[in-house]
């Protein structure tokens, strides 16, 4: 793929999530996904074939962008310090992309028609890998003896609830994840929230930002 062509498909990617975001599949239309994107439609249409494919491109996307912290858990780093790079890039993610967080989860609520696949496979097999890790802490005495899916379950809710019940957030503190110094309390919270729940003290790097 060309230069050109992967910034188009990346414009009209982002155009797809601000317009499913808004209207949802059923009321996104691809006019305005392509208007959006700068492009007229048959210009689109060469890079997706339908509204469906430009769907499943955009959850797949999002996915790939929530993923990679994960991917970077590292079986030999100290679990502190591992487990608070990804709960902080947890966060900046649901501060950076949060209509990308709200339309992924409209998605799995409704039975995920268009990314199970996805979700049966790449993902599964993620989790299952870096559940291993976590083992592999527990193994070694380095954490409290926990199950390793529902300590990254724990880790979505927390981290994700900011950008999907942004909303609620805001009603109760008057502040969201576009407030820097709120974003900063949110992700000291969690941290030291999740890494107590394992028997761990937040990494002295985090306590002198704090």
């Amino acid at each position: 793929m060309s230069r050109i062509q992967e910034k188009n498909r990346t414009l009209i990617l982002d155009a797809a999530l601000q317009e499913f975001s808004k209207f949802g599949y059923s009321g996104a239309t691809v006019e305005r996904i392509a208007a959006e994107a700068g492009m007229s439609k048959s210009n689109l249409l060469y890079y997706f074939s339908s509204k469906e494919a430009i769907y499943t491109a955009a959850l797949a996307h999002i996915l790939d962008v929530w993923l990679a912290p994960l991917k970077t858990l590292d079986p030999e780093g100290d679990p502190a310090l591992e487990l608070s790079d990804y709960i902080r890039q947890k966060i900046e993610i649901s501060a950076s992309f949060p209509e990308a967080s709200r339309l992924f989860a409209n998605e799995v609520m409704q039975g995920a028609p268009q990314i199970l696949p996805i979700l049966e496979t790449d993902l599964k097999r993620l989790v299952s890998e870096k559940a291993k890790v976590i083992e592999s802490w527990i193994d070694a005495g380095k954490i409290n003896k926990i199950s390793p899916v529902h300590l990254i379950f724990a880790i979505w809710a927390t981290t994700q609830h900011y950008a999907d019940f942004s909303v609620q957030v805001r009603a109760l503190t008057g502040k969201d994840l576009s407030d820097e110094d709120f974003k900063l309390e949110t992700e000291r919270a969690v941290t030291q929230q999740i890494l107590a729940s394992i028997g761990l003290s937040m990494p002295e790097e985090s306590q002198e930002d704090a």
